[in-house]
């Protein structure tokens, strides 16, 4: 499908790639990986033509269809719908349907065979191309992305940058490639659409080359792990945890290797310097030093899984109590967040708030931090010292500091030992300390809030997407440095892995409240895919009094009978959500099934069959709210 051969490819004068090799087959599922600036996003450029390898070379059929995902793709600009933006993907229909259009505008005039015959031809390709259901295509698509049909109306340039992401995924996936090219497809997604995004491409039938941080995400779509690393590829023929376990495997072999050449090379060396002197054994020494220099040497192993090795202090313990939320209500114009909520922080506790976007997890979060208002209490108890990290505080960094400068100035308690230390363990090592923090990477800025984040005298931390932009080493460290810090966390992340590991609370926000498991994130999956979620009704926003119309006098017997027939039709559709979303479960039950999801065919059957009942449901739910405002107007 494609062959990479001898690739070098040069940035000055640093070898990104030096003659590496990788063969893609027809069904590989790829993950690739490395350390951020080993040149994975740059392969996949180099793979579509966009860079031109130094030497070496990288090869294809001419009629390959490749669909590549990548976060240039953010600044994407249309005043269209999204609904149309995806919808170009289909260009041989689209172009077919404004003919088709043209055509049949003409005929009113023109009763040639001619024009029969080109509408005809026209028609038939159209419905061999599947014409007639593209818009359906497109709309299941961007459902299971999380777009609503009221979303998929609005144009592209009204969304966020992380929204108009998933709007060109579902535009490349529509395109049917023979190959997916995804560089972090799961940025800026929410668990849900991550979820949904798995279970489309355990059916695509094509080629997957994928670049993620996200280890649960890529251990459940490779089947090929392939490092990026010193220059070369290396393929490992299994998912991201048999990648660990097998490099682990190899490295041991490796270093048993290693150690016995060492000991071989010293012994020949010993050898050498004793007869090298004598006349009658200097051939002989000279023989064996020369196959000493030809000797091809076993390279010691690099550890590439650093520890983090220091302690996090704070000179105060919090007390037991170290946030309490009471009564707290919070909406924005049109969306409800929280109402009436309540719950407690209590000391030790490491909590994970997970939720769909637009939920209202960052919002709460900055509820705690202080930083959004909000009407009811939430108080911080004795002895609370807060630190809030979230991505805009990449925005803080002083960028013509460098990184220990930057430390230094904001922990000038720590010696620069301590500083360098802390540093070393995100990655940040020897002279790297003195690079300028405007040269930095993305990641490499996120991992200097991180550790400015780590060094403050902090017993209470707020943690917003701490994971975005780090690579799945640093995701590692930061993992180690929660599990040895002895204060209380709440953080919110779509990184499974990540929460699994830290978290020993789930919070979520349902039905505007905020409601806890008492568990780790595995254990609140396998008890939330045995409930049925309540039905979310949005509340109908009330004019302020101002605005309110005159009042109403009393209802008329055909007012009444208005009420009643609205709300017997309120009560149809409640229970038409409620067997809809009871539907949904069952059928996410099914696609949990190794029966079905090892099977392609049957997947993708059930997967349609999903995205049906989940319109359906999102039909119905925007039904209640338009019945339920028709019954608060008439009631007035």
């Amino acid at each position: 499908m494609i062959s990479i051969n001898n690739l070098t490819f040069l940035i000055g004068s640093r070898a990104l790639y030096d003659e590496a090799n990788w063969h893609i087959k027809p069904g590989d599922r790829a993950g690739l990986i490395g350390a951020n600036g080993t040149g994975k996003s740059t392969l996949l450029k180099l793979i579509v033509g966009e860079y031109a390898p130094s030497s070496g070379t990288i090869s294809m059929s001419k009629d390959l269809r490749i669909g590549y995902l990548n976060q240039d793709l953010l600044s994407y600009e249309s005043h269209h719908s999204i609904l149309h933006v995806a919808m170009e993907a289909f260009d041989r229909q689209n172009k077919l349907h404004d003919e088709i259009e043209e055509l049949l505008k003409k005929i009113e005039t023109d009763y040639s065979e001619e024009v029969l015959y080109k509408l005809s031809d026209k028609q038939q390709e159209f419905e061999a191309l599947d014409g007639y259901n593209i818009e359906y295509r497109a709309n299941e698509i961007l459902a299971g992305l999380g777009f609503s049909t009221a979303d998929q109306q609005r144009p592209l340039n009204t969304f966020s940058g992380g929204w108009r992401m998933r709007v060109m995924l579902a535009k490349i996936l529509l395109q049917d490639p023979d190959i997916l090219l995804l560089d972090e497809p799961t940025n800026h997604m929410d668990l849900p659409s991550i979820k949904w995004l798995e279970n489309y491409l355990a059916s695509f039938e094509g080629a997957i080359v994928i670049v993620s941080h996200d280890r649960y995400f890529l251990d459940k779509i490779v089947n090929r792990t392939v490092e990026s690393r010193k220059g070369k590829l290396t393929v490992y023929a299994g998912n991201y945890s048999f990648y660990v376990e097998e490099k682990s495997l190899r490295a041991e072999i490796q270093k048993g290797e290693f150690k016995n050449q060492q000991a071989k090379i010293k012994q020949e060396e010993r050898l050498i310097e004793r007869f090298k002197a004598k006349a009658s054994k200097a051939k002989m020494a000279q023989s064996r030093m020369k196959a000493l220099d030809k000797m091809e040497r076993v390279e010691d192993v690099d550890d590439d899984n650093p520890t983090v090795n220091f302690s996090f202090k704070f000179t105060k313990p919090s007390g037991r109590h170290v946030v309490r939320i009471e009564h707290v209500t919070k909406r924005y114009p049109n969306v409800h967040i929280l109402d009436d909520a309540e719950a407690v922080i209590e000391k030790g506790d490491k909590i994970a708030l997970i939720g769909a976007n637009g939920k209202g997890k960052s919002t709460l979060l900055r509820i705690i931090a202080g930083t959004e208002k909000a009407d009811g209490t939430c108080e911080t108890g004795h002895n609370v010292t807060t630190t809030f990290f979230a991505q805009h505080q990449l925005e803080s960094l002083h960028l013509d500091n460098a990184i220990l400068e930057e430390l230094q100035a904001f922990a000038p308690k720590h010696t620069d030992t301590e500083l360098r230390s802390i540093l070393g363990c995100f990655l940040f090592t020897g002279d790297d300390v003195f690079k300028k923090i405007k040269v930095l990477s993305g990641g490499e800025k996120s991992r200097v809030a991180l550790a400015k984040s780590l060094t403050t005298d902090s017993n209470f931390l707020i943690l917003d997407e701490p994971t975005n932009h780090l690579d799945i080493q640093s995701v590692n460290i930061l993992i180690q440095a929660l599990q040895q810090f002895e204060g209380t966390f709440i953080a919110v992340s779509h990184d499974r892995y990540f929460l699994d590991n830290v978290a020993n609370k789930i919070w979520f926000i349902e039905e505007e409240k905020i409601k806890q498991y008492p568990g780790t994130y595995a254990e609140y999956e396998e008890w939330n895919s045995k409930r049925v979620v309540p039905i979310s009704k949005p509340i109908p926003v009330k004019m302020p009094e101002k605005e309110k119309p005159a009042a109403k006098p009393a209802s008329t017997p055909n007012t009444a009978s208005q009420l009643k027939k609205l709300n017997d039709e309120l009560k149809k559709v409640e229970e038409n959500i409620a067997e809809l979303e009871q539907k949904v479960k069952e059928i996410e039950t099914e696609l949990a099934d190794e029966q079905v999801y090892s099977k392609a065919d049957k997947l993708a059957e059930t997967n349609k069959r999903y995205l049906a009942v989940k319109q359906d449901l999102d039909t119905n739910q925007t039904k209640w709210e338009t019945l339920a405002a028709d019954i608060m107007e008439l009631e007035g």
